[in-house]
């Protein structure tokens, strides 16, 4: 067992709670992609509750934009850890980094894909 895992129960809830927060806080303060994406799916997801489209649909055009968001957080990370590790250019640091921005690119793809297959379907 990891000496960093101290809490167990609602405790152990309750710091995790704080930590997803605090990451969002950081993401949101800190990085102007993820800024951007918000602000999209402030357009897009009340958008998409107003369209006459199924509740299938609707769920999945949703579900897309919060992906994005998931992505671009998990891309943050990437590009924090490697920023820790060395600010050294090194072609596994730029390969990571390339991999976490293709990753968002097939994220913003599949948002357009999505929307366009329901709206023009």
């Amino acid at each position: 067992m990891s000496p960093f895992k101290g809490q167990t129960g609602l405790r152990r809830i309750l710091n995790a709670t704080g930590y997803s927060l605090d990451g969002l806080r950081a993401a949101f303060t800190g990085e102007a992609a993820f800024r951007q994406l918000v602000l999209l799916n402030v357009v897009l997801i009340p958008l998409a509750l107003v369209i006459d489209v199924s509740r299938g649909e609707r769920a999945m055009m949703v579900a897309v934009c919060l992906l994005a968001l998931i992505v671009e957080l998990l891309n943050s990370a990437v590009e924090a850890a490697i920023d820790r590790i060395s600010l050294d250019l090194h072609p596994l640091s730029k390969n990571a980094k390339d991999m976490g921005s293709a990753a968002q690119f097939v994220s913003l793809s599949l948002i357009g894909c999505v929307w366009l297959i329901i709206l023009l379907g």
